[in-house]
């Protein structure tokens, strides 16, 4: 596994060889299987986005009724022409939103890279890919664009908001967004690179401070933050705007800061939103304690 994206730009500048592939072939290395098989793996991987996209329920609610019909809110609000966003960016939210409602209601979902980040690459990609016209294939490629990302974040600090704060779930996913979609618009590795940086900067210091230590409030939401970031750091980075910090030296300022986080903002259901006034008065009512 890659532990810089500095790493990967060189290996497309030796090589002569796409972001993607450089991620794809590593992969290949590390799970000892052929360049098919993992394309198939992955692009079973993104199916399942389509499919748990597809299969949700605008009247379902989760145990705890915290979260559950939002998406269907967004839906017709954006139907309606209500949403100052417009129709694409809010096909986006209400992507972002579907999923996290989803997975707070127990449906099956695609960790990307967590469960609470669930909704950020899916949003993304899927409405892309609408609105675009890219094949099932160059979503694939995105995809292992997104993985490398990941891969990178997870090497050089980590993944779980009990480890990092939000910032590394939330964080991470935008991040990883934003690199994809640089790449599908065309963007270079320095592009791609640069996207993730510019998503990532952003949600630097993000707590993770989920009410009644449930992946729901404010996590769901959260999702359509992380989402509509990336779309923008990919436009900036498009722009030819870059991160004056370099990537990898974005990623370790997360770790340092994921590390000084104190503890009852790094998912411990303690401070932070879950520690107001109503957040305690919903973690004693839903858990009892």
């Amino acid at each position: 596994m890659y532990k810089s994206l500095a790493e990967i730009i060189d290996c497309v500048t030796k090589k002569n060889i796409p972001f993607w592939k450089c991620v794809q072939k590593e992969d290949c290395i590390e799970l000892g299987i052929s360049e098919e098989e993992a394309f198939s793996r992955m692009q079973g991987m993104y199916e399942a986005m389509r499919s748990a996209d597809e299969g949700y329920e605008d009247t379902l609610y989760s145990q705890s009724g915290l979260v559950g019909t939002d998406g269907k809110k967004v839906h017709d609000a954006r139907i309606k022409g209500q949403l100052l966003c417009g129709d694409f960016i809010g096909k986006v939210m209400e992507r972002a939103i579907k999923m996290g409602e989803s997975n707070a209601c127990m449906k099956r979902i695609v960790a990307a890279p967590t469960a609470g980040s669930c909704g950020v690459i899916p949003a993304v990609f899927l409405t892309i890919q609408e609105e675009k016209g890219y094949t099932d294939e160059q979503m694939t490629e995105a995809l292992y664009v997104a993985a490398g990302i990941g891969g990178v974040i997870a090497n050089r600090a980590f993944l779980a908001g009990a480890a990092g704060g939000c910032q590394a779930e939330i964080g991470s996913a935008s991040s990883m967004a934003a690199g994809a979609v640089a790449y599908l618009m065309g963007g270079d590795a320095k592009v791609i690179a640069n996207a993730a940086a510019l998503a990532m900067k952003n949600l630097l210091g993000l707590a993770c401070d989920p009410v009644a230590g449930l992946v729901e409030v404010p996590c769901v939401k959260r999702n359509v933050m992380g989402a509509v970031n990336a779309m923008t750091s990919a436009d900036l980075a498009l722009a030819g705007v870059m991160s004056r910090i370099p990537p990898d030296e974005v990623f370790d300022a997360m770790r340092a800061i994921g590390r000084a986080m104190p503890e009852n903002i790094r998912e411990t259901g303690l401070g932070g939103l879950a520690g107001t006034p109503t957040g305690v008065e919903l973690r004693e009512k839903l858990t009892g304690m």
